[in-house]
């Protein structure tokens, strides 16, 4: 019996600063080369982020992300002489997959916008019941014990962390 090709990750960092038409042919090359040797999973355009610390003098990059099988490792070997050589590429890193590891989560812009709407992922806690400047508490005892509530959540969340990205150079 033979093994599935293996599953891969490939995340870009792309320079802000560069001119979008070389940034969208670089997006363009690396897209039409997994698909000559490969199977494309998934491509996802993460947008401009703040990166964890400057990179050339850079605050900021677009991400991407392309997940796809390769069962020929020559592939890998072009993309990365290539992005290698590009100007416009800020940071790369191809990442093979353990069997069973979960998908990426879903990190563009419709994402963001429907939890802002009030959809909670699927992971998310709940979130505490806050009254509205509207709403009348039945008495001050109620409105301490939610703002207290709220304040020992606040505190007990874990802060948010950065993950840079980087070549293996």
């Amino acid at each position: 019996m033979t093994l599935p090709a293996p599953t891969y990750n490939l995340v870009l960092l792309l320079d802000p600063q560069a001119e979008e038409t070389t940034r969208a042919k670089l997006v363009a090359d690396t897209r039409s080369a997994i698909e000559a040797q490969g199977e494309l999973l998934r491509h996802d355009e993460w947008g401009e982020r703040a990166l964890a610390y400057p990179i050339d003098r850079k605050a900021s990059a677009i991400y991407h992300l392309f997940q796809f099988h390769v069962a020929d490792t020559a592939l890998l070997d072009g993309l990365d002489r290539t992005l290698r050589i590009a100007d416009e590429a800020i940071r790369f890193r191809i990442i093979k997959l353990a069997p069973g590891v979960p998908p990426a989560p879903d990190m563009t812009a419709g994402a963001s916008a429907r939890r802002a709407e009030g959809e909670a992922p699927a992971t998310a806690p709940a979130a505490a019941s806050t009254p509205t400047p509207d709403a009348a508490p039945a008495d001050e005892s109620t409105v301490a014990a939610d703002s207290a509530l709220a304040a020992e959540t606040a505190d007990a969340a874990e802060p948010a962390t950065e993950v840079a990205v980087g070549d293996p150079s």
